[in-house]
């Protein structure tokens, strides 16, 4: 069965067809890439690229208003280059989503109303569900309803925390009333990270505790036991826990009330503030690129960019620390995302004095470790290390993909072999 994935981000679409097959016994369901790509700068000039396993990559341009927009032009793409002579089309189509409330505890069939459900919860993740959607009605628009559609939510993977880790200390009927607790995000990047470590090193994830770390523009961790998800840094909205790109992490709630104030602003306004132009951005004073501010403290000059550094490890070892309380120890740390894969000048600054609790890394496996291809882990810490680091290539859409599977499974009432899903 060919499923086509779509991981929408706030700015940009990451898409692959996979061939899925029936899984042996005790297998992971095996997948072959059949093409993949990804539209970035969503919103103005956009960059499209595509890969065809065997033909050389293609990269195009041009003004892409919307997520929409941005479906449309791949398959214009795809079309252009007789791509579906060659693997032919999609069967099913399993679709990212960020924020899936209380509602949806794992991933559902799109209709009209599980459409409206997502778009209503707009206001707690409004850079990414409107996104989501527009490249939904997009892929709607050109396949029709025929074609079977998943929701795949990054809130599903935390559903699973206990009550004492969701809650927030509100008067009780007031957070009843409006739904308000801790929800986490980044599900389907942690629960990547977590099947990458697992068939990288065989060892059985859902008998030992783990603290994934999704670091890029946007970063969470989580604190994981028998596979399920116990705590994560994020909550009623992406905005809370670590520094991140443009997002200010963990503050005092009455800083919001302050600014409007002092600034003579309203609430909206700060809530931008602390969404748009804090975290690395905000602290540097340069770029929400960690790339960009690391080049500027190495030449030493920079001490703001030196500060935005070290905050955003501070931040990040301190609740590596408090999740090892919370979990009561942990078999391993498991870096991932564009940050978290791709450097080990970070990696080496948040494990910084954690000998304590047995996490020493090695220095030249560290150092050696970027560029993993996407599901593959590879250990950075020493042999003597009690507690364990790895780093991990999430590969979000073969776990999209695979709940695509599930889910079609589970709503016809089959398995495989049993006919309707090859």
């Amino acid at each position: 069965m060919r499923i086509l994935v779509f991981n929408n981000g706030s700015s940009s679409l990451k898409y692959r067809l996979m061939d899925v097959t029936a899984p042996r016994d005790g297998e992971e369901t095996p997948m072959r890439l059949l093409y993949e790509g990804r539209v970035t700068g969503i919103g103005g000039m956009a960059d499209v690229t595509f890969h065809l396993p065997g033909h050389d990559s293609l990269s195009r341009n041009k003004m892409i208003p919307d997520h929409t927009s941005a479906v449309h032009w791949m398959f214009e793409l795809l079309d252009e280059k007789k791509v579906y002579d060659l693997v032919g089309s999609a069967e099913a189509v399993g679709h990212r989503v960020v924020h899936g409330g209380e509602r949806f505890s794992q991933s559902v069939l799109l209709d009209d109303s599980v459409l409206r459900e997502i778009d209503s919860l707009s206001v707690l993740a409004p850079l990414h569900n409107p996104a989501g959607l527009a490249g939904i009605r997009g892929a709607r628009t050109i396949l029709g309803s025929a074609i079977p559609m998943v929701a795949v939510f990054d809130t599903a993977f935390h559903r699973s925390m206990p009550i004492t880790a969701k809650t927030y200390a509100l008067p009780y009927e007031l957070a009843h009333r409006h739904h308000i607790q801790r929800y986490g995000f980044h599900g389907i990047a942690h629960a990547s990270l977590l099947a990458g470590y697992g068939a990288s090193t065989g060892r059985p994830i859902d008998q030992d505790r783990f603290i994934t770390m999704q670091l890029g523009n946007g970063c969470s961790m989580a604190a994981i036991a028998g596979g399920r998800s116990v705590d994560t840094s994020m909550g009623f909205t992406p905005l809370e826990g670590l520094v991140m790109g443009t997002r200010c992490g963990d503050i005092d709630p009455s800083i919001v009330s302050y600014l409007a104030d002092k600034e003579q602003v309203p609430v909206s306004k700060v809530d931008q503030w602390l969404s748009e132009q804090s975290g690395l951005l905000g602290l540097s004073g340069l770029s929400n690129d960690m790339r960009d501010i690391l080049q500027a403290a190495d030449q030493g000059q920079d001490k703001q960019a030196k500060l935005a550094i070290d905050v955003f490890c501070y931040r990040a070892r301190k609740y590596v620390g408090a999740y090892l309380a919370a979990l009561e120890g942990a078999e391993a740390v498991i870096f991932g995302g564009g940050i978290g894969e791709g450097s080990p000048q970070i990696r080496t600054r948040i494990c910084a004095g954690m000998e304590w609790c047995g996490l020493r890394l090695d220095a030249e496996r560290n150092a050696s470790t970027v560029g993993l291809s996407p599901g593959m882990a590879a250990c950075i810490s020493n042999d003597q290390s009690p507690l364990k680091a790895y780093v991990v290539a999430a590969d979000e859409e073969t776990l999209i993909a695979r709940e695509t599977v599930r889910c079609l499974q589970q709503a016809k009432g089959l398995s495989w072999g049993q006919g309707g899903i090859p």
